[in-house]
C-alpha cells in the first residue's frame, strides 16, 4: 500500500465535508466554552455507520465467546481483508486537522471498550461493551495516578480490599483521566491488598465501574494547555463497593483443555500508541497545508515569502515528515489487514517518530507565520498545543525509547 485507494479517498472527502459542517463551526465552543464533544461523536458514528460496524463485530465476537464459555472450540479467527480499517484511521486524521481533542475523547472510550472486550466474560461484555463500542456511552480508562507518572503499575497506590462477603472495597485517586468528568463507564485499575506482599509486587486487578456509584467522585474538567475539546479530570474513590461481577477476569471456559487467553496490558498501550500516529499525520498535513498557503500569500520585501530558501527548507522538511509518517501508517494498515500486528517496540518506534515530527512541524509552522502564528486566528498555535501532549500521553518519549532499546538489546 503506497497511497490511499479510490474508495478511501472518497471516504476522506466525505468525512472532511462532515467535519467542516459539524466540527469547524463549533471550534470556539469546543475549545473555549467547555462544550463536550460526545454528541458530535455520536452523530459522526451514525453518519458513517461506525456504530453499525461496531455492532456487527460485537455480535460476531459474542457468538465466539458464548461458544467458548459453553466448552466448545470455535475455529481460529482469520484476518479479514481490510477489516474496515480505513474508516477509523481516516476519521482520526481528518479530525486532527481541526480538533485532536475529539479523537482523544473518542479513542479513550474505545480503549475502555477494548479492555472489557479483551478481559471480560460474556455477561460483562453484553452489559458494558456494546454501548461503548457504538458510542452510546462515554468510557474512561483509569490508570494514571498523581504520584505514579510513567511508573504506572509500580507506583500505583489505588487498592482493592477483598471483603468477607466476596465484594471488594476500592480506594484511591486517578488523574489526567480522559472523559473522566463525563464517563458513564470507568475501567478502573488498582492493586489487590495482599498481606505480606510488597506493594510493588501485588496483583493488578481491573474493575468496571458506573458513574454515580456510592463513594465515586468525578471532578470537573481540568484546565490544560491543549486538547480543550477533550474533557480531562480526576477520579476519587472512597470505599466504593464492587461485586465480583465487576472484576474483569476473562471468559468462563468450561473446557478444561482449552487454553486460556492471557490479557497483556501492554497490548492496550500498543494500540493506543499506534492510534497516535494517525493523529500526528492529521496535524502535520494541516500545518503543511496552512504553511504553503501562507507562504504564497504573505509578502515581504515585495515578494511572497515562499520564494525565500529558508521558508522553502521549512516546507520541504514538513513534507518529508508527512511522507514518512504516512508510509509508517500504510505499513501498519497492511500488516493489520494480513493479521500481523505491530510488536510493542514497533508501536513505540512509530509513536516516537510521528509525535516528535508533529511537534516539530507545528513549531516550525508558528515560526513561518511569525507573529501571526502566535495568534489564535491563524490556527497553527492550536495545532501546536494539541500536538505537544502527544509526546507525553500514551507513554512519554522516554518510555518509547526504553521499549525500543530493551527490544534491541534482547535480540
Amino acid at each position: 500500500m503506497i497511497d490511499w485507494n479510490e474508495e478511501q479517498q472518497l471516504a476522506r472527502d466525505t468525512i472532511r465535508k462532515f467535519i467542516e459542517a459539524e466540527v469547524v463551526p463549533n471550534i470556539e465552543a469546543l475549545e473555549h466554552e467547555g462544550m463536550p464533544p460526545y454528541d458530535i461523536i455520536r452523530k459522526m458514528y451514525q453518519t458513517f455507520g461506525v456504530d453499525e460496524i461496531a455492532r456487527a463485530r460485537f455480535e460476531k465476537a459474542m457468538e465466539r465467546d458464548e461458544a467458548i464459555e459453553a466448552g466448545e472450540t470455535p475455529e481460529e479467527e482469520s484476518a479479514a481483508a481490510g477489516d474496515d480499517l480505513g474508516i477509523d484511521t481516516i476519521l482520526s486524521m481528518e479530525l486532527c486537522r481541526h480538533s485532536a481533542g475529539i479523537v482523544t475523547a473518542m479513542g479513550v472510550t474505545q480503549l475502555a471498550a477494548g479492555a472489557i472486550m479483551s478481559q471480560g466474560n460474556v455477561e460483562q461484555k453484553h452489559k458494558w461493551g456494546l454501548d461503548l463500542l457504538t458510542g452510546e456511552k462515554v468510557g474512561s480508562w483509569a490508570i494514571t495516578e498523581p504520584g505514579s507518572g510513567s511508573d504506572a503499575f509500580g507506583g500505583m497506590t489505588s487498592t482493592a480490599k477483598l471483603l468477607d462477603n466476596g465484594d471488594y472495597a476500592l480506594n484511591g485517586s486517578k488523574t489526567f483521566i480522559t472523559n473522566g468528568p463525563h464517563a458513564d463507564t470507568i475501567v478502573f485499575i488498582c492493586k489487590l491488598i495482599e498481606e505480606g506482599v510488597e506493594p510493588r509486587q501485588r496483583k493488578i486487578l481491573t474493575f468496571v465501574l458506573d458513574s454515580g456509584m456510592t463513594g465515586l467522585e468525578q471532578s470537573k474538567p481540568l484546565r490544560k494547555m491543549g486538547l480543550h475539546s477533550s474533557p480531562t479530570g480526576q477520579l476519587f474513590l472512597e470505599d466504593v463497593i464492587a461485586g465480583p461481577e465487576r472484576l474483569l477476569a476473562g471468559l468462563k471456559n468450561k473446557n478444561p483443555k482449552a487454553k486460556k487467553k492471557k490479557s497483556d496490558p501492554r497490548a492496550t498501550f500498543a494500540a493506543e500508541r499506534v492510534g497516535v500516529v494517525s493523529m500526528s499525520l492529521g496535524v502535520v498535513e494541516r500545518c503543511l497545508e496552512l504553511s504553503v498557503e501562507y507562504s504564497k500569500e504573505r509578502i515581504q520585501w515585495e515578494k511572497p515569502i515562499g520564494e525565500y530558501q529558508l521558508i522553502q527548507l521549512k516546507l520541504a522538511n514538513m513534507e518529508v515528515a508527512r511522507f514518512n509518517i504516512q508510509n509508517m501508517l500504510f505499513n501498519y494498515l497492511e500488516r493489520k489487514a494480513k493479521g500481523k500486528p505491530m510488536s510493542f517496540a514497533e508501536a513505540s518506534a512509530m509513536k516516537l517518530y510521528s509525535t516528535q515530527s508533529a511537534v516539530e512541524v507545528a513549531s516550525e509552522a508558528i515560526q513561518l507565520f511569525g507573529g501571526n502564528g502566535y495568534m489564535a486566528e491563524y490556527k497553527v498555535e492550536q495545532l501546536y498545543r494539541d500536538a505537544r501532549v502527544m509526546r507525553i500521553y500514551a507513554g512519554t518519549d522516554e518510555m518509547q525509547i526504553r521499549a525500543i532499546a530493551r527490544d534491541l538489546l534482547s535480540r
